[in-house]
């Protein structure tokens, strides 16, 4: 066995959970070429790891919104070109979603994915010729590690290594980034919480950094800025790059959002806050310094966040 194509599309933080699996297959069966199906948007990432010989994009999402228009449908037939050429000794979906399974079908390979007792939508398990048992009650990034190991052969090790290089830092100014923004309102933490962090960090000598994705994140990132002497706002760009400013952060304190997992990923010593969901199942885990903060009942006070910070930094 050489070839492998992993289907994991989406979203930023599934993507990020992926990571370890790779890593682990490439330690497990070295020479393994690992080929890997991502949402576009998320392409940039997935080059990221060193394990991976091929990104292949796919753009269901804008796919979706442009049903009537030829180039559309010229992309589809282009991408289901692409994943037919090769022939992968083995295909598996850590998705589990039918449109993930679909697409594993249409791959040529000895499929791979979960039982209709082990994934969130029972019809996709159909599509697999394999059909592995893997518990719902594990973390994304165990449930995916093992399902990859079960698929190819081999026992994960207890050690979670995501695989990932960090990138050279270009200047030794050490920086705290904070990640404030996130996909619902519900999950915000306090805007008082963030400036009263950021001006502890300011004190203890770390500039704070406020990223952004949306225009209203960037509105947000300057009102808190201009509130937080000496921080600045980061530039719009390209996630490779922000994982980047990510990796040589001195610390990241963040709430319940995709680019929180790479701090981990990165062993970037990091503050999880949550303020409305449940971290047990999907939050931060690692191999470096973290701590995770609050949950569904609600979110932690920034002195909480800072005494966590405090420890974290010595």
């Amino acid at each position: 066995m050489s070839d492998i194509l992993i289907i994991k599309t989406s979203s930023l933080g599934d993507v990020v959970h992926q990571m370890p699996a790779i890593a682990d297959a490439a330690h497990a069966l070295p020479g393994l070429r690992i080929s890997w199906v991502v949402e576009e948007a998320f392409a940039p990432l997935a080059r990221l790891h060193p394990s991976v010989a091929e990104v292949i994009p796919v753009a269901t999402r804008r796919w979706r919104s442009h049903l009537a228009s030829r180039a559309t449908w010229r992309e589809i037939g282009d991408f289901n070109t692409r994943l037919r050429e090769p022939e992968f000794d083995k295909v598996i979906d850590t998705q589990g979603l039918i449109r993930s399974a679909v697409i594993a079908r249409l791959a040529q390979g000895e499929r791979h994915g979960y039982d209709a007792q082990s994934i969130r939508e029972p019809f996709a398990s159909r599509f697999y010729q394999f059909r592995h048992s893997v518990s719902r009650s594990l973390h994304a990034v165990t449930r995916n590690r093992t399902l990859t190991g079960l698929s190819l052969g081999y026992q994960p090790a207890d050690e979670i290594d995501y695989g990932l290089i960090k990138p050279a830092r270009s200047d030794d100014a050490a920086y705290a980034l904070l990640l404030h923004g996130t996909s619902r309102v519900s999950k915000e933490w306090r805007a008082e919480d963030w400036i009263e962090a950021g001006r502890w960090l300011q004190g203890r000598g770390l500039q704070p950094v406020l990223p952004w994705g949306t225009d209203t994140e960037r509105l947000t990132a300057e009102r808190l800025s201009n509130a937080i002497p000496g921080s600045r706002v980061l530039p719009r760009q390209p996630l490779d790059l922000t994982a980047g400013v990510i990796a040589g952060a001195a610390v990241v304190i963040g709430v319940d959002t995709g680019l929180l997992h790479l701090a981990a990923a990165y062993r970037v010593p990091l503050v999880g806050i949550y303020v409305a969901t449940d971290p047990g199942l999907t939050g931060p885990v690692g191999s470096g310094p973290l701590r995770v903060l609050g949950g569904k009942s609600g979110g932690p006070s920034a002195q909480q966040a800072i005494e966590a910070a405090e420890q974290l930094l010595g």
